[in-house]
């Protein structure tokens, strides 16, 4: 059976979460920091976070999002040394991000790695959740009541932190799965979810910001 056709109660997740140094003119961003868990057979287990050394300096917006200086990141292994790591917990899974764009760019430091398929909450929100203000992370856990699950498996985390942010993944995904009644759906099945109505709900409330309706 391909990973695809498998149920998704049977299957395993593994979020990933990476903090970055922060973008500036001439350039490349590079990651600081990465977190990553796994859900599988109802557990959220294998939490694994690290700095990772950076080529470049922190930006003071980076630092001012995730707290991260270049003081933590200093004598941190760079991020190819962390290659057994993220074969460890991404190898055969479902891969998931929120917002996987940075986590994919990022990733490309291992060339032909093969992880996927991807999951993105992000969507997967938007497809379940079309009513909320705002689909961040932190907006779409509290919106499913789930922030205290999240604190109590991440003590002394928060935000912004690579680990916290990546089991803030897996809560809001096991979250999503049981409200769409999905647990016995397949992974491919779950991979491309109905957003019509999220965008339907976004063109209105822009057509009335335009027209001076307000929200």
């Amino acid at each position: 059976m391909s990973l695809l056709d498998t149920p998704v109660r049977d299957a395993a997740w593994a979020a990933l979460d990476f903090e970055s140094a922060g973008a500036a003119p001439g350039r490349t961003d590079e990651p600081v920091q990465v977190g990553m868990a796994v859900w599988r057979g109802g557990r959220i287990t294998d939490l694994f976070r690290s700095y990772v050394r950076s080529p470049v300096r922190i930006t003071r917006a980076a630092r001012a999002v995730h707290g991260i200086g270049d003081e933590d990141v200093h004598g941190a292994p760079p991020l190819a040394a962390l290659w057994p790591e993220f074969k460890a917990r991404l190898g055969g899974a479902v891969v998931v991000a929120h917002g996987a764009g940075t986590e994919k760019r990022f990733l490309r430091a291992f060339p032909l790695h093969g992880f996927g398929p991807w999951l993105d909450t992000l969507t997967m929100a938007r497809a379940l959740l079309p009513d909320l203000a705002g689909h961040s992370l932190a907006e779409v856990v509290g919106a499913l009541g789930a922030e205290a699950e999240v604190r109590a498996l991440c003590p002394a985390l928060g935000w912004h932190d690579a680990l916290f942010d990546a089991v803030a993944c897996l809560v809001v995904l096991r979250g999503l799965v049981a409200r769409g009644d999905w647990s016995a759906a397949t992974v491919g099945q779950m991979l491309s979810p109905d957003t019509s109505s999220y965008h339907r709900r976004r063109a209105v409330r822009r057509a009335a910001r335009a027209a001076g309706w307000g929200e």
